[in-house]
C-alpha cells in the first residue's frame, strides 16, 4: 500500500506539472524571451561584478532610444539652411524683389518662385524683356553662392496644344531651359551647376478652379539647394 501510494502520487504530481506547463503566461513568455534576444542583456553584465541597478540603467538607455534626439549633421544643416535662406532674404529686400518674387525654405534648400506673368507671355517660353532685369538680379546672386540650382517650370491643368508645345509637358520644360539658358548667357555661372525639369500641371501650389489659382500655379521655381545636396549632386555627375 506505501509502495501503491507513492506511485499515485508521483502521477498526480507530474499531472499537475503538465496542467501547469500548459497554462503559460503568454505576456510574461514573451517579455522573458524578449530579454534573452537583447543585447543589452549581455552588454549590461559583461563583467563579473554585477551593475548596482541593472534595471535602472536599462529604462534609462530605453528612454534615450526612445527619445530621438537631433544629431549634430541635422543641426548643422538647418544652421546651413537658416543662412541661406537669411541671405536670400537679405537679397529681395535690398533689390525690391519682394513683391514679385517670392522665397520659401525646404527640405532641399530655399525655392524663388516667379510668377508667369513676370517671365513669359501666355502659352510661350521666350522670356519677356520686362522680365529680364529680375533674372539679372538672381544671376548676381547666383554668383555670390556655390550652391547648385534645380530650375523648375510648371503650368496649369488648361490643356495646350500646338506645334511648338504639344502638351503642358513641352512647354513648362521649354520654361526652365529658357531660364537657366538666359541665366548662363548674362552670367559667368558654371553650367554644371544647373538642372531643369518640367512639371506640367502635376504639382499645383493652389487648386486649378480659378483664373486667379491658374495664373498662381504658371510659375517657375529656382531652387537653391543646401550645400550638402550640392555635393551629392557632385557626386552623382
Amino acid at each position: 500500500m506505501v509502495t501503491y501510494s507513492d506511485m499515485v502520487t508521483l502521477i498526480l504530481v507530474f499531472f499537475i506539472l503538465l496542467f501547469s506547463m500548459s497554462q503559460i503566461d503568454l505576456e510574461k513568455f514573451e517579455a522573458i524571451s524578449k530579454s534573452f534576444r537583447n543585447d543589452m542583456i549581455f552588454d549590461s553584465y559583461s563583467s563579473l561584478v554585477p551593475l548596482e541597478h541593472p534595471s535602472r540603467n536599462q529604462e534609462t538607455e530605453t528612454l534615450t532610444k526612445e527619445i530621438a534626439l537631433p544629431s549634430m549633421d541635422d543641426l548643422e544643416e538647418k544652421s546651413s539652411l537658416d543662412r541661406l535662406m537669411q541671405e536670400v532674404n537679405t537679397y529681395l529686400n535690398d533689390n525690391n524683389l519682394n513683391e514679385v518674387i517670392a522665397a520659401n525654405r525646404t527640405d532641399q534648400g530655399v525655392e524663388l518662385i516667379l510668377q508667369e506673368r513676370i517671365l513669359f507671355a501666355s502659352g510661350e517660353a521666350e522670356i519677356l524683356d520686362e522680365g529680364k532685369p529680375f533674372l539679372d538680379k538672381i544671376g548676381s546672386l547666383l554668383l555670390e553662392l556655390p550652391n547648385h540650382i534645380y530650375v523648375e517650370g510648371h503650368t496649369d491643368n488648361r490643356p495646350i496644344a500646338n506645334y511648338r508645345y504639344p502638351s503642358n509637358w513641352e512647354l513648362s520644360g521649354a520654361r526652365a531651359s529658357s531660364v537657366i539658358r538666359y541665366l548662363l548667357q548674362e552670367n559667368n555661372l558654371d553650367s554644371n551647376r544647373f538642372s531643369s525639369v518640367g512639371y506640367a500641371d502635376t504639382q499645383p501650389i493652389v487648386p486649378n478652379d480659378s483664373a486667379d489659382n491658374w495664373s498662381k500655379n504658371r510659375r517657375v521655381e529656382i531652387v537653391i539647394l543646401e550645400l550638402e545636396e550640392t555635393i551629392r549632386e557632385g557626386d552623382n555627375q
